[in-house]
């Protein structure tokens, strides 16, 4: 019954985030550019110490930096290979495949959300819920992010939709991927080092530079400073 309580939250907190970035897309500039530095919060402020706690007495912290570099080559090379033909944004049919590629990441990073929960709840309930705390505080952004990258692809609002939608049920997905598994600690450690290079990447080369394309204002700027504030006051008072 709790699970489902906190997988009801999770769908809820995401769903809001996302009508959240569709309802003010007119003020996409200033939706990336808070997405920018939520997503760049995420990755330095939650995810990356995750990483380091999971794995600290297992492996040193140059194992954890190549598998960020790793993350984020990854990713860059899928962008190029999407991104090769590029000549302009009117024109470039590939651009609608990145934003696919980075909605897919965001709800991969999701269902790890909720495979994390599993996880947590399996060492002892005051865990549980501390991993559930600092999911359910950014799952707002995951959401406003997922939609975000689907507008600035040239997405339709039905097709931001079903990423939406996607990654709203993805973290009940790794729930359920949790009882039926065992990993270690270190393992998912591992994981979560990969995605801190994945997000680095989306954040500075895709999400960052969008927001300034046509609207390289003031408060722009600030956008993305605030993106990346709210995602470290939430990550400290989870901790």
């Amino acid at each position: 019954m709790v699970i489902f309580l906190i997988i009801l939250a999770s769908i809820v907190s995401t769903v809001l985030g996302g009508l959240f970035a569709l309802r003010f897309k007119d003020k996409l500039h200033l939706i990336l550019g808070f997405s920018a530095g939520a997503v760049l919060g995420v990755a330095l402020f939650d995810l990356l110490p995750e990483s380091i706690e999971l794995t600290s007495s297992v492996y040193d912290l140059r194992t954890l930096m190549l598998l960020v570099a790793i993350g984020f080559s990854i990713y860059m090379l899928i962008d190029m290979a999407f991104s090769i033909h590029k000549h302009s944004d009117s024109e470039c049919h590939n651009l609608s495949h990145r934003g696919k590629i980075s909605a897919a990441a965001f709800v991969i990073h999701s269902m790890l959300d909720g495979f994390s929960i599993g996880l947590a709840f399996k060492v002892s309930p005051a865990v549980g819920w501390l991993i559930t705390t600092a999911v359910l505080i950014h799952k707002f952004s995951d959401g406003l992010n997922t939609v975000g990258v689907i507008i600035n692809s040239n997405g339709r609002q039905k097709e931001a939709l079903r990423w939406l939608a996607a990654n709203s049920i993805a973290p009940a997905v790794g729930v359920g991927i949790s009882s039926l598994l065992v990993i270690s600690e270190s393992t998912l450690g591992l994981i979560l080092a990969v995605f801190v290079g994945l997000f680095l990447y989306i954040s500075t080369s895709e999400l960052i530079p969008e927001s300034h394309h046509s609207h390289p204002t003031i408060w722009t700027g600030l956008s993305i400073i605030i993106g990346l504030s709210v995602i470290f006051i939430t990550a400290q008072l989870t901790l």
